[in-house]
């Protein structure tokens, strides 16, 4: 079963070896024709066809064998060239032919398009998870306000900025993610001081010491990782997220803020001002397209673009941006919220214009809605006329999976992402194609 499934892979697109099978064939009959010409203009009295229809004259027609040479042909050709590449690959390649496929397909993700993700908790990581099958291009950044569970009780005791939301983006980059998920999901649910904490977030803290700061450790746990991709913090600067009810009332941390029983007014850094990463800012004016998203609107996507100068950044950036709008809305945050409403918050908390396009899911869950309404969670809906209005265009696409919870499916959202993207690399090449002075 090895061998076809082997061949199989030879056969996926983008890899350029079909295009070389095709070049070699065509070179081989151009090569026979013009044999065959040299061997005319010489004046030679051999003929390759009369000697080869006296061979066959006692066995069968002599009209089949055209059609029987043309098959055999191509099948030694491709057999040939086949077998030729196994040998090549064999010589130089330690892991053979599927090592030889696997490097393949890795240069084709690293000619992929340049994408910078802004987001947290498990939304980001689940785009991710399938952004990394297009392309190895990858800039996920991820907020560090998170201050409930193990991340906030590292962050007390330790002195470490929040590792959980960057765990969970090295895990889904992570070359294999099977076992990676299992180990640094790992939580210990016994030993005094261990008691709640995943493994992950102690092998960042731990990387942390080891370096000297969270940024180095972050980079490190990548390499060791083998991630498709880099994960960057927003910022190094240690801030709580804050916000201002509508009743004037502040709430402190992020764990606390979902659990407000007032709407929203706005969220804010204390202090204030908090330095972005360079390689943040870098990333965000080289991408081809910047994703907000998927993930709680006030709690993992605001606070990267409260870091100074990023919402800016995207704002200014030639990237398509791109908004993931969540499928349910989230109690304490996004109460009753249609789409329309997720972006113009969005736009307005932002101070910029981080988004022209907006994902919405259009597939309504069938499972679990009602235990969702329970908890007070509803489908968004989506308000596409009111999303027009606000100079966005909307994409609707189911985008859903129904497990345990409903949430994005990896596989459907990274396809809509990347459609958006070829549909704006494509219309900014024709307008560029279209502008272009002629030349006489």
């Amino acid at each position: 079963m090895k061998r076809p499934f082997s061949l199989m892979r030879w056969l996926l697109p983008g890899l350029g070896v079909k295009r070389w099978l095709i070049v070699a064939a065509l070179g081989t009959i151009i090569f026979v024709n013009g044999a065959s010409r040299w061997l005319t203009a010489e004046g030679t009295d051999f003929q390759v066809n009369e000697f080869v229809d006296q061979l066959f004259d006692d066995f069968m027609p002599v009209g089949y064998l055209s059609y029987i040479f043309l098959v055999l042909g191509v099948l030694l050709i491709a057999l040939g060239i086949w077998r030729w590449l196994n040998s090549i690959v064999t010589a130089v390649t330690p892991y053979g032919k599927d090592g030889m496929i696997d490097a393949l397909l890795e240069g084709r993700l690293k000619r992929g398009y340049k994408v910078v993700t802004i987001g947290g908790g498990t939304g980001l990581a689940t785009l991710l998870r399938g952004l990394k099958r297009h392309t190895t291009n990858l800039t996920a950044v991820v907020t560090v306000s998170d201050d409930g569970g193990s991340s906030g009780r590292l962050q007390k005791e330790l002195g470490v900025l929040p590792p959980g939301d960057v765990r969970n983006c090295l895990v889904a980059l992570a070359d294999d993610e099977a076992l990676v998920t299992d180990l640094f999901r790992y939580r210990f649910n016994e030993g005094k001081g261990l008691s709640g904490h995943s493994f992950g977030n102690l092998f960042l803290a731990a990387m942390t010491g080891v370096t000297g700061n969270f940024d180095e450790a972050v980079k490190v746990s990548s390499r060791v990782l083998n991630i498709k991709g880099r994960v960057l913090p927003s910022t190094l600067a240690v801030n709580r997220l804050c916000a201002t009810l509508s009743d004037g009332t502040i709430i402190e941390g992020e764990s606390n803020i979902s659990l407000s029983t007032q709407p929203i007014a706005n969220v804010f850094l204390d202090p204030p001002y908090a330095a972005p990463l360079e390689e943040v800012i870098a990333a965000i004016r080289d991408a081809d397209a910047v994703v907000l998203g998927p993930g709680s609107l006030y709690t993992s996507i605001m606070p990267n673009l409260l870091v100074d100068r990023i919402a800016r950044e995207v704002e200014t950036s030639n990237a398509v941006k791109i908004y993931v709008c969540n499928v349910m809305t989230q109690p304490g945050e996004t109460d009753a919220f249609t789409a329309s409403q997720h972006v113009k918050t969005l736009l307005d908390h932002a101070g910029a214009r981080v988004c022209d396009v907006v994902v919405v899911n259009d597939e309504l869950p069938k499972k679990l809605r009602d235990v969702y309404a329970e908890e007070g969670q509803l489908p968004v809906i989506a308000d596409v006329d009111a999303i027009e209005k606000l100079g966005v265009r909307a994409v609707r696409a189911g985008v859903i999976s129904e497990q345990q919870n409903v949430r994005h499916d990896s596989e459907k959202l990274a396809a809509v992402v990347v459609g958006i993207i070829d549909e704006a690399i494509a219309e900014r090449a024709s307008y560029v194609k279209f502008r272009a002075p002629q030349t006489s």
